[in-house]
């Protein structure tokens, strides 16, 4: 199933095995303005994404067969071009949703969630990407290369592997050598959630970001923790 809006803004593949609530948030989604595509398990879910190469896609971690972390493992696995990620969890699901974030979920929801604070998720997901000027220069920081136009990062020469929030992440704290985030003012930066206050998901985010970038990630040399603060970008 796919329903197109009349101006769209991108994609969404929504992967809920509850027919409900997937069309319930297609629904909102295309009032926002987006196309949407539904599946109803995993199987499903990892073959519409090959298919039709979704902007992003929020996935239910609770799927018939293969669950929502194979679906993950898979869609990241694969060469195509990679769609950010959303993950549905349950209030009981903490151990999952934290190996969501590692394994490159770009953020979380937990049910039972509002349509619309969702559609909210989803707009600031797309929005980091859409905002970046398209010939803004790569930063080169001593073998280190973040090009914002293109979306790309490259460490001595070899290309990093990041997810959307990843890319958003450290392009933010690039931006701002030397300067001290607090994980509050990350959230709001970044994924710019006023509501949101589980930090935890920036502290999985920056231990991600220093295992693909950083030669020994118990001793960054790019992303430094300011104990008592955050986190700053060397200068």
């Amino acid at each position: 199933m796919a329903t197109a809006a009349a101006h769209t803004r991108g994609s969404v593949l929504v992967v809920d095995d509850e027919p409900t609530i997937g069309e319930v948030v297609a629904r909102y989604l295309e009032r926002a303005g987006y196309e949407t595509h539904i599946a109803l398990d995993g199987t499903s879910a990892v073959a519409t994404n090959a298919r039709v190469r979704p902007d992003l896609i929020v996935l239910d971690l609770m799927l018939p067969g293969i669950d929502g972390l194979e679906v993950m493992r898979r869609v990241r696995e694969a060469r195509e071009r990679r769609p950010a990620i959303i993950l549905l969890t349950a209030k009981g699901e903490e151990a999952d949703r934290i190996t969501g974030l590692r394994l490159g979920a770009d953020d979380y929801v937990v049910k039972p969630f509002s349509p619309a604070e969702l559609v909210a998720r989803v707009d600031a997901v797309l929005r980091r990407i859409d905002t970046v000027p398209a010939h803004e220069p790569a930063l080169e920081l001593d073998g280190l290369t973040i090009d914002p136009a293109g979306r790309r990062v490259h460490v001595a020469g070899e290309e990093a592997q990041l997810t959307q929030r990843e890319f958003d992440l450290l392009l933010f704290l690039a931006r701002h050598p030397g300067q001290a985030f607090t994980r509050d003012q990350l959230m709001d930066h970044v994924w710019q959630y006023s509501f949101y206050s589980d930090t935890s998901t920036v502290t999985v985010h920056i231990r991600r970001l220093r295992t693909k970038l950083e030669a020994d990630p118990e001793r960054p040399r790019w992303i430094e923790t300011v104990w008592g603060v955050g986190y700053r970008f060397a200068a």
